[in-house]
């Protein structure tokens, strides 16, 4: 827990450390409870727990400190459905909320789709990622990090 002024407290130092040190462009994967986290991070990003959180609640928290990059057609992606969810007629009501929440953050863009094993394959070149308690199918977000202006920096 952290206990500072201004910084949710759900975020982890150890979150909170990764958020400073990523620069432009770099990618952060919020990943869901089914998540092939600790695999995806095996020899390439930084692993950071946060078992007993949803991503909607972290997503939040994280949005008050990380900018979200404006130089690209999309700042977020989650996992597109496989072919079988989709006949389905599978419903993410999860992605709702993260739209949402993304345009409470000043994004208008909409949610880009990656193919689930191209995730993946994202996932492993990501700065971090962070693996959560989320239950929701296809609770996976890929954040990419932002800029800051100078003027904002006070």
């Amino acid at each position: 827990m952290v206990v500072l002024k201004g910084i949710p407290h759900i975020l982890s130092p150890e979150l909170l450390y990764a958020l400073a040190k990523m620069g432009h462009g770099d990618e952060l994967v919020l990943a869901d409870a089914n998540f092939p986290t600790s695999s995806v991070c095996a020899c390439g990003p930084t692993e950071i727990r946060a078992d007993g959180l949803q991503v909607p609640e972290l997503l939040a928290a994280i949005l008050k400190l990380f900018p979200l990059d404006t130089y690209t057609h999309s700042a977020a992606a989650v996992m597109e459905l496989v072919a079988s969810d989709k006949l389905k007629g599978l419903t993410v009501p999860v992605w709702d909320t993260f739209t949402q929440l993304l345009s409470d953050a000043g994004s208008q863009a909409p949610l880009e789709k990656v193919e689930r094993f191209a995730f993946y394959e994202r996932a492993k070149k990501a700065f971090a990622v962070v693996a959560t308690g989320e239950t929701a199918l296809y609770g996976n977000l890929i954040l990419k990090k932002g800029v800051i202006p100078a003027e904002l920096l006070q």
